[in-house]
């Protein structure tokens, strides 16, 4: 089989795949110049991942000196691909930006300042790659970062670490993409170093053929190649037709070998392996030069440039660095747009700050004359009319039509059932459609979906299956718990029923345990019930000490309550005794006036001077009973106002004695004026008449017309009953109020007693 194919490349007959375009190469704009070396920029913007895979592990911060390879991660994983130093500088930030990515995702990436010094890091070259191990050789490209180089971005180190029995290595050299020109140009002044690479790659998986594929339109390119390998019996340079997409994977090994890889294989399981011509160059610099993936040759063409070429481009150069250096005119990318790729493959950029990668292979500037539709964008996109062109392009015999209509839908099962997975991107779909519809991008947006929905369901498969495995290996450790706890108990139980002295001591050691436990239990009882009881003891008595409380306040209450009622009841008494006095005056007055009436009604029958003597007695004798009167109320008023206290009993007795004394002497007075007017025989009849008339009245008023011995002792009769009745009423009161304090102190006693009975 292979004998038969080597036939067919040695008469230059090759097979064929579907499909395929030939548009306009345009890579005469560059092919005819040399690699150009610029200068270093100020600043290089580094992204953490540049390859399929997964992100290294940070090795540098903020504010680290570098030098010119050092390492800037470590790959802790085998997908994942170290990054270095491009050159010596400091590094200035950490942060995300803008990456070489269709839809503009923002990666972690390193800002590197530049210093102009292009110091290198310490390196150990090896002249002779036959001394290294397959290990060390393999060891020293994933040390250098390198990662395929051709578009995909594939971990190098994992693609070579395979098992043997591989028959056909094939070097990519086709570049079938129009504009490009970065691998021409690499064959036509590193064409030795090449070969070194693929020395290497023969060292390591030991392949019957080599074969490298490359167009026809590359002359100096295939002449190069040619003299590199003249000696090399194995390898074979095989000149294809010019044919788009011939740089594919599964194109360019059906090309050669006549093998179809079926939908979902890798071509390691036909035996076959594939590299591209700069992956070969950098695996020769890394192994042999111990030189890291630091920089790549990249096209920079368009007809918007003055000087397009193909440079050596520090990996983080900014795009709008390489655009300045070959001359472009920028009036700003809304009017000039940038494209990072072929126009088959490549894609718009959304600013020219991204940086150039270890897959960027090509910067296109073109004008509005040579590519329109970079211009128009999607405006000019109408409706399919379902002409089947693209269906007849397409390179692995998909069906682009509907492929578009599934993923406008979001229906991802149908775009399974489609095969979308084998969709190569070429773009010859898209580059036939008369209706100008961009197929590749809805290709695009669709993978990433269900490239994004795939990585969920992956995520949670693992951790159903990590929550799977803690479960099992819970109830393993349970299980072997118990067994262990089983076998301890049943060991103790065989030595304790053995009649051995050391049966004996488990014994007493278990019962002296056991002991232990009870006391510890015992006093943890006793310490419950102590703290119980003195909480139960400091509970009472803060109860008591609040009823104390309360009764005190309680008691000060009613004393402050009682001292303001006292006075107020004493007032009142005062006034309601001191009305009635009045009332007695009134009525003492009323009686003595009905007297004097009638005793003036009397007189008139008598003389005019006994008449004028009793008018005159009886008006002296109103005025006086209505002094008395007065001052007896007044003298009763201030006795029940203060009379409250002992002290003031003796007072009110002397003034008492005072006014009955007064009133003894003025009616003695009185009583000896009238006994010397008096002359007449007849006064005694008279004076009998009137003291009948004064003891009916109950002895209150005192007769004119009598004796002057009758008339003292009436009088003297009266302040004494005047004296008499005051000290009464004197001592009425102070026995009332005497009652009142007791009962009160009575009722404060049984509250007291009926508090403390509550207690």
């Amino acid at each position: 089989m292979m004998e038969s194919i080597i036939n067919r490349i040695n008469q230059q007959k090759f097979w064929s795949f579907h499909g395929g375009v030939h548009p306009p190469e345009q890579k005469a704009i560059t092919n005819q110049k040399p690699i150009k070396t610029l200068s270093l920029p100020d600043q290089l913007i580094i992204p953490l991942q540049q390859h399929i895979g997964r992100q290294g592990d940070l090795l540098v911060k903020v504010g680290d000196h570098v030098l010119k390879g050092q390492p800037l991660t470590q790959s802790a994983n085998p997908m994942a691909v170290p990054i270095h130093a491009p050159t010596s500088g400091k590094v200035a930030d950490i942060k995300h930006s803008v990456i070489a990515h269709p839809s503009g995702f923002t990666e972690l990436c390193i800002f590197l300042e530049v210093d102009h010094q292009d110091t290198w890091v310490k390196r150990t070259p090896c002249n002779d790659i036959t001394r290294l191990s397959n290990q060390e050789i393999i060891q020293k490209i994933a040390d250098a970062g390198i990662a395929g180089m051709g578009g995909a971005g594939f971990p190098t180190h994992i693609k070579v670490n395979t098992k043997p029995d591989i028959n056909f290595l094939i070097i990519n050299a086709a570049e079938c993409e129009p504009y490009i020109t970065a691998d021409d140009l690499l064959m036509c002044e590193h064409s030795e170093s090449i070969v070194d690479g693929i020395k290497i790659l023969d060292q390591l998986l030991s392949p019957a053929f080599i074969l490298i594929g490359i167009e026809d339109n590359k002359p100096k390119a295939i002449d190069a190649l040619k003299k590199a390998t003249a000696e090399i019996e194995k390898i074979h340079v095989c000149v294809l037709p010019t044919k788009y997409p011939t740089g594919g994977e599964k194109q360019l090994i059906q090309l050669l070998t006549g093998k179809e890889i079926k939908s979902g294989n890798l071509p390691i399981k036909e035996g076959i392996i594939m590299q591209n011509v700069a992956t070969c160059f950098a695996i020769s610099e890394a192994v042999i030069h111990d030189t890291p993936l630091l920089q790549r040759v990249v096209t920079v063409t368009g007809q918007a440039l003055e000087k397009p070429q193909n440079v050596w481009a520090l990996l983080g150069t900014p795009i709008h660095y390489l655009l300045n250096q070959c001359g472009f005119d920028n009036k700003g990318m809304e009017k000039t747009p940038v494209i990072m790729g072929g126009p088959m493959m490549g894609f718009s950029l959304p600013t020219d700050t991204v940086p150039v990668v270890k897959t960027t292979n090509c910067i296109l500037a073109p004008s509005y004359k040579e590519m329109p539709s970079a211009f128009e964008g999607s405006s000019a996109e109408v409706e399919c009319i379902r002409c089947g062109q693209c269906a007849d392009v397409c390179p692995t015999n998909l069906l682009p039509q509907e492929l578009q209509w599934s993923a406008k839908a979001k229906d991802y099962p149908q775009l399974k059932k489609l095969n979308l997975s084998d969709c190569i991107d070429c773009g010859a779909c898209a580059y036939v459609c008369p209706s100008h519809i961009p197929l590749v991008q809805y290709y695009r947006v669709a993978k990433a979906e269900i490239r994004q929905q795939q990585q969920q369901e992956i995520k949670a498969e693992k951790a159903k299956a990590r929550f799977e495995a803690r479960k099992q290996r819970l109830e393993k450790e349970k299980i072997a718990r118990e067994l262990k706890h089983k076998k301890a108990a049943e060991a103790r139980k065989a030595a304790m029923n053995k009649s051995t002295p050391e049966a004996a001591e488990a014994k007493s050691a278990v019962a002296a345990a056991l002991a232990r436990v009870k006391a510890k239990k015992a006093a943890s009882q006793k310490s419950s019930e102590n703290t119980a009881s003195t909480q139960a003891s400091e509970e009472t008595t803060i109860q008591d000490n609040k009823k104390a409380q309360v009764a005190a306040a309680i008691a000060r209450a009613k004393a402050k309550k009682q001292e303001k009622i006292a006075p107020q009841e004493s007032s009142s008494s005062a006034e309601n005794e001191s009305v009635k006095d009045d009332k007695k005056a009134k009525i003492a007055a009323a009686v003595a006036k009905a007297k004097a009436k009638k005793e003036q009604n009397k007189a008139a029958e008598s003389e005019p001077e006994q008449a004028k003597a009793s008018t005159s007695a009886d008006k002296k004798a109103n005025a006086i009973a209505k002094a008395k009167a007065k001052a007896l109320a007044k003298k009763t008023a201030s006795n029940n106002s203060d009379d409250s206290s002992k002290e003031q009993k003796a007072p009110l007795d002397k003034e008492a004695k005072k006014a009955a004394a007064i009133a003894k002497a003025k009616a003695k007075a009185k009583a000896k004026a009238l006994a010397k007017k008096d002359k007449a025989s007849d006064v005694k009849n008279n004076s009998q008449d009137d003291s009948q008339i004064s003891n009916d009245n109950d002895n209150q008023d005192i007769s004119q017309t009598g004796t002057p011995d009758k008339v003292k002792d009436s009088s003297d009769k009266d302040t004494k009953k005047a004296a008499i009745i005051a000290k009464a009423k004197a001592k009425a009161k102070a026995l009332a109020k005497k009652q009142l304090a007791s009962e009160s102190a009575s009722e404060e006693s049984q509250m007291i007693e009926q508090q403390k009975g509550a207690k």
